[in-house]
């Protein structure tokens, strides 16, 4: 115990935290929209393999960021395109897109890492600002602009909306689908930009490094209290949401449990509070 709660372990698990943090960012947005992001894992490891992939060829750390942001908005994009204009269910256009990203990366890559050739992406994923890391930082950023997205803009009630009453948008003549486009097209982004974390961390990038973190980010989002129907959660529910999973993991590891039953661990951790849940909704339903 003394070693959980020592400062360095502290810091260890914010930093570590970071990338599922920035993930489950927009992916608040998207359930606050009544949507689902299967996607997001492959496309971070696609983007972290053409950010590795750019910065190998010589391109310089400003190129090799804007095109892993590039391709994570394009994909984010397509998905809003296809969930929103087009009316498809968001479970099976992102497990579409979640394959079309993961062949991607391993066809660029033959299934093998990719060193990144360069010092500049360690030098800045090490960089801290007054004790703080850089990955602590990227994320608290995020968090601030997703909470002023959120809570400060018309994009924000928009997005409340499109989960609470959707019909009524299109009735009052605002052009939801734009706004729905722009919430997967906004997790896109994002997901882009923490390819630099991803890629920093390990100073390589491979196709498969990021698969699974997108269940990681929906338990955190739905442990913060955030629900799939009529547009019901808060952001910084979603924040606690991360740090219990991230608190968790790290306990398990210390305490030297195996990875495939921390995946069990959260998994029954999600189902408990959404019993919870379930049955407090049932309670208020009868007192009405």
């Amino acid at each position: 115990m003394p070693h959980f709660v020592a400062a360095g372990n502290v810091l260890n698990i914010a930093t570590q935290a970071s990338i599922l943090m920035m993930i489950a960012m927009p992916m608040t947005l998207i359930i606050l929209s009544e949507g689902l992001d299967l996607s997001a894992g492959a496309l971070l490891s696609l983007c972290s393999v053409c950010f590795a992939l750019a910065l190998g060829a010589g391109l310089g750390l400003g190129i090799a960021l804007a095109l892993s942001v590039f391709v994570g908005l394009s994909f984010g994009a397509l998905n809003g395109v296809l969930i929103s204009k087009l009316r498809l269910p968001p479970f099976v256009v992102t497990l579409g897109t979640f394959g079309i990203a993961q062949g991607t990366a391993l066809v660029l890559t033959d299934g093998n890492v990719v060193s990144v050739g360069s010092t500049s992406i360690s030098q800045v994923y090490a960089w801290s600002l007054l004790g703080v890391p850089f990955p602590v930082l990227a994320a608290l950023i995020i968090y601030g602009l997703t909470h002023l997205l959120l809570y400060h803009t018309r994009f924000g009630t928009y997005v409340f909306a499109i989960g609470g009453n959707r019909d009524s948008l299109v009735l009052a003549g605002i052009r939801a689908h734009l706004y729905h486009i722009g919430v997967y097209a906004f997790c896109g982004l994002i997901v882009g930009f923490a390819a630099l974390l991803l890629t920093g961390r390990m100073n390589s990038a491979h196709p498969t490094s990021a698969i699974g973190i997108e269940f990681d980010a929906i338990a955190a989002v739905v442990l913060g209290g955030t629900s799939f129907e009529k547009g019901d959660g808060w952001l910084f529910g979603t924040v606690l949401g991360v740090i219990t999973i991230s608190v968790l993991r790290n306990a398990l590891n210390l305490f030297g449990i195996e990875s495939s039953l921390q995946v069990v661990s959260v998994g029954v951790l999600v189902l408990v509070i959404i019993l919870i849940d379930s049955a407090r909704k049932s309670r208020m339903g009868k007192n009405v």
